[in-house]
């Protein structure tokens, strides 16, 4: 378990799960608190026992089917009602009913939010955390406080900001968080209000939102002047920005500020974890995001290519595989040789000599017509071996295809295919149908191949993506298809281009399947 001397805090559960389009079952909180816990956070902020049914179904499932081995899970929570005692409080009784170790309140320390959204006095939202904070603590909770709307409260009055603070680490509270709720600080003087609040002899931790988009450059900078309690949320998640990036936050604080916040092992699973939580939350992980994206190591000017040929550390601030992530090189027309060697190396070619000059010089003919390959490295795979080899990979040859599209009666659209193509020396006519052309093509080439390379069964697509190439021709335009496939194990990239989408389409699904059975173990004729 992290050490008490800096905390390293999650709220994807509770405030992360207030962004825009995320909705998490019971079940969907418990598999993100197992990948949080994986991490090795000290802290993991289940949600708000009592607000909601969700949350108190969390916290009591959580009880016998959440073995945490590294956090510890923390209820969030307000201050008592004013004019309630806080053992009477139905809301504070649902904190100690939650079975929850730690227990984290939120409270008002902005003057006019507490006369105006808690409509009471000044002196009766002291007393409302004084007696809730002394509360908890009597029944053996462990109390952290955020400070909501600190910063903006700091401005507004002083005085008061610093009293809150004051009132919840007299009345037994571990940690006051400083939350920046409307996002809109700047480090430097965020850096300042912490530094100030720190003298004042309170243990401090730091809730930044990314409104400004210094979300983790203010937390980082709290953490300089004083903070030991860090807060964030797994991707960025959160209402409106978003709130710190967890994975930024550790990779920064570990690798740039040499704090020991988790194992080398468990840090090179970050990248992993970042996207288990990502098919969780089916909200996609932002390429550039990073440390963690699918971006944040490639490569794709000639110039940096050249570079890293010599050293990859010219153009890379830390080894990729510290935070479990890979150097990729992308292949364009921007790339010059440097570039085509290193992924040519990186997939398991040998380009040396001309050979490169040969592929770089087939890439750019290529994307000049509107192919990309920087998402399509199965088919740059092809192009290479082609190039390579004067052969293109081929397990089947197509002898034609067609799609028809249907309207019935009952108003459903269905659509069908027929493929004729030849495998293995026979002759082989298939039709399927599916939900539009390419689904129907999809299907109908499964049946056609699926009893001679039975390890089609694994194979899915996944995305599937159409982009109009020359706008102005309108309906008549190139069309680029980008289809992303998997087996289950790993994923890759195909791309088609032509005049009509679903011949685009046919290209990138005829070369994703030829890619899957190359790489099942299945010979090319």
């Amino acid at each position: 378990m992290q050490g008490d001397g800096f905390h390293l805090y999650d709220t994807t559960l509770r405030d992360g799960s207030q962004q825009e389009g995320l909705n998490l079952t019971v079940a969907d909180k418990l598999a993100i608190a197992r990948h949080l816990d994986d991490l090795g956070v000290g802290f993991i902020e289940g949600g708000w026992p009592g607000a909601n049914p969700k949350d108190t179904e969390f916290f009591r499932v959580a009880r016998t089917e959440l073995n945490l081995k590294h956090a510890q899970l923390t209820a969030f929570g307000a201050t008592r009602r004013a004019g309630v005692k806080a053992a009477d409080d139905p809301q504070v009784a649902a904190l100690r009913e939650s079975g929850a170790p730690v227990v984290t309140l939120v409270a008002k320390s902005h003057d006019r939010h507490v006369e105006l959204a808690l409509r009471t006095t000044l002196a009766e939202n002291l007393a409302m955390i004084r007696d809730t904070v002394s509360h908890l603590r009597a029944e053996g909770r462990r109390v952290f406080l955020d400070a909501e709307h600190f910063f903006d409260g700091y401005h507004a009055n002083r005085d008061y900001a610093l009293e809150v603070v004051r009132t919840a680490a007299e009345a037994g509270a571990d940690v006051i968080a400083l939350c920046d709720t409307n996002g809109g600080m700047l480090p430097d003087e965020l850096a300042d209000i912490v530094h100030d609040v720190v003298s004042a002899g309170a243990r401090v931790g730091i809730h930044c939102h990314d409104d400004s988009g210094c979300a983790v450059a203010n937390s980082l900078a709290a953490v300089r002047a004083g903070a030991t309690h860090v807060q964030g949320c797994a991707n960025g998640y959160g209402e409106r920005s978003g709130n710190a990036n967890l994975f930024t936050l550790v990779g920064n604080l570990q690798l740039k500020r040499g704090m020991r916040l988790v194992s080398d092992d468990q840090l090179a699973q970050m990248t992993r974890i970042a996207h288990a939580v990502s098919e969780v939350t089916n909200v996609a992980l932002g390429s550039q995001q990073p440390y963690v994206g699918l971006s944040a190591f490639a490569h794709k000017a000639g110039l940096h290519a050249s570079a890293i040929k010599v050293d990859p550390n010219l153009y890379q601030h830390i080894e990729p595989a510290t935070v479990g992530n890979d150097m990729r090189m992308l292949v364009s027309s921007m790339a010059g040789r440097a570039s085509v060697e290193l992924k040519g190396r990186e997939l398991g070619f040998d380009l040396s000599g001309d050979k490169a000059r040969q592929v770089v010089d087939r890439v750019k003919e290529l994307e000049s017509t509107g192919h990309t390959f920087e998402a399509a490295d199965a088919s740059f795979e092809l192009l290479l071996r082609e190039e390579l080899t004067g052969v293109r990979p081929r397990h089947f040859e197509v002898e034609s295809w067609r799609t028809i599209v249907e309207r019935r009666p009952d108003g459903t659209m269905v659509s069908e295919a027929t493929v004729k193509l030849h495998a293995k020396g026979e002759r082989i006519i298939a039709t399927g149908e599916g939900n539009g052309p390419v689904h129907a093509l999809d299907s109908a080439l499964r049946v056609a191949l699926g009893r001679l390379y039975p390890e089609l069964a694994k194979l899915e697509l996944v995305d599937y993506k159409v982009r109009i190439l020359e706008g102005a021709h309108g309906t008549s335009a190139r069309t680029r298809v980008l289809i992303e496939s998997t087996d289950g194990e790993r994923e890759w990239g195909t791309v088609g281009v032509e005049d009509n989408v679903i011949a685009a389409s046919w290209q990138a699904l005829e070369e994703a399947v030829t890619y899957g059975l190359l790489h099942a173990g299945y010979e090319a004729g």
